[in-house]
């Protein structure tokens, strides 16, 4: 990582990919990635790690599992922090898109330890890529 301070407006002007997160930075064994986000991402859970969002810009809804199977969602909308625990099974939504920010364990993946169904095509299955 370069020692050199990121605009997060001028990194997410460098991709357009949604569901598929950027390293910005990293603060000890931890990432800092950031993502667009539209439509829905797949249900899926860490097992080992809680998962931090920050909403840059938009609405980004996080559906919750609990473990006797009910659910509920989570809107968050721009400037809000969300954490999910570790254990939850959650499922991240955009429909009018948004622009997030993560602080998650390095080799992290997006789609979770565990996930339910197929993953769309439009969702990375990645543990983030470096900002290029």
């Amino acid at each position: 990582m370069d020692a050199r301070p990121v605009n997060l407006t001028e990194a997410l002007a460098t991709f357009d990919d949604v569901y598929s997160p950027r390293i910005v930075a990293g603060v000890n064994d931890y990432d800092v990635r950031i993502a667009h986000a539209a439509g829905d991402h797949v249900w899926h859970v860490h097992d080992d790690t809680d998962e931090f969002f920050l909403v840059l810009d938009g609405r980004f809804d996080i559906a919750l599992r609990a473990a006797d199977g009910t659910e509920r969602t989570v809107t968050l909308r721009r400037g809000d922090i969300f954490v999910v625990p570790k254990g939850t099974e959650h499922k991240p939504s955009a429909p009018d898109g948004a622009s997030i920010l993560m602080f998650e364990p390095s080799g992290t993946r997006s789609t979770g330890d565990r996930h339910e169904g197929e993953i769309p095509h439009h969702v990375d299955s990645t543990t983030g890529h470096d900002l290029t």
